[in-house]
């Protein structure tokens, strides 16, 4: 039964009438599911006493008996016979003591309705039918719900079951047991799939790292891994398809985005009341085709208080120069529109070949440094090729150093702890496109496979110089910018942030919080991007 027992008093209540006790199915309900027929203030429905009342009239009609026959009974003497002289004496010894009593009970009770078998009847019987309804909807939805946790219970059996397989398989490829490694991946390719739900998803990526990282193993006995397979691995996948999944990153996800907006509003702060800036973009904003984030830069310069800069340079680096030269004429068009004179030069060079010279300062600019994630590919076992990039920044002397960065460990000595740490990662990512984008939706499946897969086959595959995504934490980035010499400066902007968020109309589940003076976004309080701010 979905609901409990009334209480024994309310069985003692009912059992007082004289009813068939087999019409009454309330007494296995309790009373709060029904109240709709305790409501008596319509004045066309038949006033119906509920259980305590009837106890009430109960007791009041055992006292109207005694009252009537009272009554009775002097009428009776009033004819005067010898039966009723003793009861006479009887009812005189009565009235003295009760008579007031009595005439009172009986005023009262002449203005109660007459209660018939058959009301009773009637009120149990619209009360056992209610409880009827009350209990099939309760079956009803019981049901329901049984089957839907049942459907969730199987899921996440399975999940858990994917989970272990995925750890297990690591470890065998670790280990080197190719053997093992290989029937575990051909249990995972037929569980793992591309149009499954978010974690069959994701594992479809991990298990397309491990295979390629399982090609690369050396035979028992050898030393380390096929670098030079690895390194001829890289950029397989059809650059064409890279650039449109970066698109729809930048469009669907807010995470490049939240870069910008964060960048964008430092630089505006540093760049508050100069007339000459230059801004040095390590990366060229990924190498979108649209230079998205200096669009917003430039017309939030055009319209800022007090008067826009006389001077705007912006110089790109990266390997791109082509597309650079394209996005930069562009950008100096919409700046001329603005009435604002724009300079865009573009240096051919990766970070770690970039020498100070390639970087031209001129006297009286104010410099700003935006590197969106960027700097992690840098990051080596040796830790030298970051250092001599964060050296010829800190050469420049800039006001601000721009730092956006995946918040998470991905470049740890070990090969399980970085498996794990981005099996979490990128789970939480997958879960919000799940929120993001409908099951069958080929963006989400472009962004999945072509954007974040090939992130995940990096980190999962490669070794040695061709593994590129080697994120780290925000905590990590302090200590190695602190020893570079550069000083924290606090990001105090949450508030803006946080309706930035919303006016991006980001789906619910991303949250921005601030910690130690750096701007987080995070999935369901996974850190997902952090922004930092430094100084010289």
């Amino acid at each position: 039964m979905a609901f409990a027992l009334l209480s024994e008093k309310m069985s003692d209540e009912v059992s007082g009438l004289d009813l068939d006790t087999s019409l009454s199915a309330l007494a296995y309900y309790t009373r709060s599911y029904l109240p709709i027929f305790e409501n008596t203030a319509a004045s066309d429905t038949h006033w119906v006493p509920l259980p305590d009342e009837v106890r009430n009239y109960k007791k009041l009609k055992r006292t109207q008996s005694v009252a009537e026959s009272i009554g009775s009974n002097s009428s009776l003497y009033s004819g005067g016979n010898g039966s009723t002289n003793s009861s006479s004496s009887i009812i005189r010894r009565s009235s003295s003591t009760n008579s007031l009593n009595s005439l009172n009970s009986l005023n009262s009770l002449n203005s109660l309705p007459k209660l018939h078998f058959r009301d009773h009847i009637w009120t149990y019987t619209q009360r056992y039918l209610a409880a009827e309804a009350v209990e099939v909807a309760a079956t009803a939805a019981a049901m329901s719900n049984s089957a839907e946790g049942e459907v969730e219970e199987n899921g996440s059996r399975d999940g858990m079951r994917l989970v272990q397989l995925l750890i297990a398989c690591a470890e065998a490829v670790a280990c080197r047991d190719k053997t093992h490694a290989s029937a575990l991946l051909s249990e995972l390719r037929a569980d793992a799939l591309v149009f499954g739900s978010s974690f069959q998803r994701v594992a479809s990526c991990f298990v397309q790292g491990l295979e390629d990282r399982l090609s690369l193993v050396q035979p028992l006995g050898a030393v380390g891994y096929n670098i030079a397979a690895t390194i001829g691995s890289v950029g397989d996948t059809d650059w064409e398809k890279r650039e449109e999944a970066l698109r729809l990153v930048y469009e669907i996800c807010p995470h490049i985005k939240f870069g910008h907006f964060v960048a964008n509003a430092s630089i505006l702060e540093a760049f508050e009341g100069e007339n000459f800036v230059h801004v040095v973009d390590l990366g060229m904003t990924l190498g979108l085709a649209q230079g998205q984030q200096w669009y917003q830069l430039i017309h939030s310069l055009a319209n800022r208080a007090g008067r826009p800069p006389c001077r705007i340079r912006i110089t790109g680096v990266g390997l791109c120069i082509d597309r650079y030269k394209i996005i930069g004429e562009e950008l100096e068009a919409y700046a001329q529109k603005l009435h604002i004179n724009l300079e865009f030069s573009a240096v051919e060079s990766n970070l770690e070949n970039l020498q100070p010279d390639d970087i031209k300062r001129e006297d009286g600019e104010a410099l700003v440094v935006n590197s969106i994630l960027q700097l992690h590919c840098v990051v080596k076992e040796s830790r030298g090729a970051l250092n001599s990039v964060l050296r010829i920044i800190h050469l420049l002397s800039p006001k601000v150093l721009v730092l956006v960065e995946q918040d998470s460990s991905h470049n740890g000595p070990f090969f399980l702890g970085r498996f794990m740490e981005a099996l979490h990662y990128y789970s939480a990512i997958f879960d919000s496109l799940e929120v993001i984008l409908p099951k069958y939706d080929t963006r989400r499946a472009k962004i999945e496979q072509f954007y974040f897969g090939e992130e995940i086959k990096n980190i999962v595959s490669c070794e040695g110089p061709a593994r590129v995504e080697r994120h780290e934490r925000v905590d990590q980035w302090r200590r190695r910018m602190s020893r570079a010499g550069f000083q924290a400066t606090p990001i105090k902007m949450i508030a803006q942030a946080k309706q930035w968020l919303g006016q991006v109309k980001a789906c619910e589940g991303y949250t921005v919080m601030e910690e130690k003076g750096c701007l987080i976004l995070g999935w369901k309080s996974k850190p997902i991007i952090a922004a930092s701010c430094w100084k010289c």
